[in-house]
């Protein structure tokens, strides 16, 4: 799996002022099943400034190594913020759903230098603004498997026997790691609370799934969740001695 093609992109800045890509004229649903990308040829904090922007999102495409191992390379692209943020309103799930990708050689063009299912693995974000920073995606062709931490939803609140009597969810994980086969992937985890009395609690090997799927954790005995008689009380914080802050201040 070469994948390994010319920049391309190097005028992407001037271009995307003028032009109206190809893929903003095609239905939506197809809009929102295809992350449209162009190849990016430099790094750097300026550079990513510059692409925000101008509407694009800094992102990069991981390599696996031989036979599915960790991934040694990666492709550098540019994708349309407008795009991923629409797409992230469709696909809750985003980060652990396979999309199909596209690179074209230009913001306008209609040759595609190369294709295939990408997995999100993350969005990185302006933590005050919610701003997209980068999108981390990797190759999730057949064949292969990956590492990826799959969310936990809680479903059967309203009817859980425990809860009714006024008893408290604890969730304890929001996401669970597997090692995956590439089309076998869970979008998320579901955990039913509807025969769940105060006292029970449900355990990682207590989750059904794919027999393809290999949970990544020391002790599936753990628990993901449990119904409390009632809320825990939250510790307060411990005061800060002047000595600790002093510390602090000086990065120790």
């Amino acid at each position: 799996m070469a994948r390994l093609w010319g920049g391309g992109g190097g005028d992407l800045l001037r271009r995307a002022a003028v032009e109206t890509p190809p893929w903003r004229l095609t239905p939506s649903a197809a809009y929102h099943r295809t992350i449209q990308a162009v190849p990016r040829e430099h790094t750097g904090s300026r550079v990513a400034a510059k692409l925000r922007a101008a509407g694009f999102i800094p992102s990069v495409v991981l390599i696996p190594g031989e036979g599915g191992g960790p991934a040694t390379r990666k492709q550098l692209l540019s994708t349309e913020a407008k795009q991923i943020r629409e797409i992230l309103k469709q696909s809750p799930f985003f980060s652990s759903t396979p999309i199909h990708l596209q690179v074209r050689a230009g913001p306008r063009s209609a040759v595609v230098l190369d294709s295939g299912t990408v997995l999100p693995i993350k969005v990185h974000r302006k933590e005050e603004t919610g701003e997209i920073l980068n999108l981390v995606m990797a190759w999730a062709e057949k064949g292969l498997e990956l590492k990826l931490d799959v969310p936990v939803v809680y479903k059967g609140e309203d009817v859980c026997p425990g809860l009714k009597k006024g008893g408290y969810l604890h969730k304890i994980r929001t996401s669970l790691k597997y090692l995956c086969p590439t089309e076998h992937i869970p979008p998320k985890i579901e955990v039913d609370l509807t025969n769940l009395d105060i006292g029970d609690r449900v355990l990682m090997h207590d989750i059904e799934v794919h027999p393809s799927l290999k949970l990544l954790s020391k002790n599936d005995t753990m628990p993901i969740c449990k119904i409390l008689a009632t809320k825990p009380v939250e510790p307060e914080p411990k005061p800060i001695s002047e000595a600790t802050e002093t510390q602090e201040a000086a990065g120790v």
